[in-house]
């Protein structure tokens, strides 16, 4: 068998650790979602998750899988040779007790990532297709990566994956030195490489088995008034839709609580937790509805230009000044006009301006006129097809 990068020995990216011992702990999480550039070490970590779990299986979802290839179908061997009807296990099914991978899951088609999602947050997957009715347990920690440059998943769909990761390359020299050193230990020489961090695997391995024991115990940990409060401002503060963030924060909370040994959750808790919980969901900062709902400069200075001109509102008289609205500036401007106030629209907006009008001639209204005519009638002459 293939050994395994440990957990233990990941270096660099501490969140990433975090989120996936959390979901592995508490399975109603629903999973992480795992942003960044390649090379950071997603699969590596997944890979090593599953390890830590052992005996546990590791089942990746390739992007070509169609909807029967997970979830399970008819048996057809077994339908065509002696006209049963079975069913007959998908991915889903391979996956129970341990983890399943998808990579580039923003590029699932939706059907599928629904599918995954709802076994995910139930742990049963439930088939009624193809004259089969099915169910069975998948309990299994879904990991799905993604690069946000190839395309997002729907909000409804994000906002169902539990715990968020956004993963950096290591701009330390030392810390990058120290990551590509420890890779070459490991592919050089496995099984000392395995030695050295034996002692920590079996640490984290009996604290996360104790924490998964500690957080299926419905009296364990409960959540005091103080947490919920603590997690209801930070969900308002982030401006998210709903509650199953909420939700999610507090589950987060307590497995938390129950990887760190603690006999109650505290607030401390709660914010190391909502940064995983809030980054898919955020929505924007409280003041960036009324920053929006303000005139801004461009608007205010496209109601300027929409006024009607200066010029239109009849002489003034000699020797005096231009009139000036209150509130704007009497610098003069472009084309020697005064210099409007961008900060909002002049106070006589919307009123009806005077228009100056001049008297013409009954004799040059009718030249006019007549150069109208034959203008139109000339214009007829030259299109084709109209009616003379």
């Amino acid at each position: 068998m293939t050994p395994t990068f440990p957990l233990s020995a990941i270096q660099g990216q501490p969140q990433l650790v975090q989120a996936l011992l959390l979901a592995a702990i508490e399975p109603a999480l629903g999973g992480v979602l795992i942003q960044g550039p390649r090379g950071t070490a997603k699969s590596t970590a997944a890979r090593a998750l599953a390890d830590l779990l052992a005996p546990a299986p590791f089942v990746t979802l390739p992007l070509g899988a169609s909807i029967e290839h997970v979830v399970g179908s008819l048996d057809l061997s077994k339908a065509l040779s002696g006209n049963e009807v079975a069913f007959a296990p998908g991915l889903l099914a391979r996956a129970h007790g341990g983890v399943l991978y998808v990579d580039e899951i923003n590029l699932l088609p939706d059907a599928i990532v629904d599918v995954l999602l709802d076994v995910a947050a139930s742990g049963v997957n439930r088939v009624e297709r193809d004259g089969i009715s099915h169910d069975h347990a998948a309990r299994f920690v879904l990991i799905g990566t993604m690069n946000p440059e190839e395309g997002m998943l729907r909000p409804q769909l994000l906002d169902r994956l539990g715990l968020c990761v956004q993963l950096a390359n290591a701009q330390d020299p030392a810390l990058r030195s120290a990551i590509v050193k420890a890779r070459l230990r490991f592919d050089l020489d496995p099984a000392d490489f395995l030695a050295a961090y034996a002692t920590q695997q079996t640490h984290m391995a009996e604290r996360l088995r104790q924490a998964r024991a500690r957080c299926a115990e419905a009296a364990e940990l409960p959540w005091s008034d103080a947490v919920h409060e603590e997690v209801a401002r930070q969900c308002i503060a982030a401006c998210v839709d709903g509650l199953r963030a909420d939700l999610v924060m507090l589950r987060a909370a307590r497995a938390l609580a129950a990887w760190e040994g603690c006999k109650t959750i505290e607030s401390r808790h709660v914010a190391q937790v909502a940064p995983l919980v809030l980054l898919h969901r955020a929505n924007q900062a409280p003041g960036d509805a009324a920053q929006r709902q303000a005139p801004t400069a461009s608007s205010a200075s496209a109601s300027a230009t929409e006024r009607p001109p200066e010029s239109l509102s009849g002489p003034s008289p000699a020797g005096s000044a231009p009139s000036v609205p209150p509130g704007q500036s009497t610098n003069p401007g472009q084309n020697g006009l005064p210099a409007r106030n961008l900060e909002q629209p002049p106070p006589d907006w919307g009123a009806p301006q005077p228009m100056a009008s001049a008297p013409v001639a009954a004799l040059q209204a009718d030249a006019l006129a007549q150069a109208a005519m034959e203008a139109l009638a000339a214009k007829k002459a030259r299109a084709p097809g109209l009616p003379r």
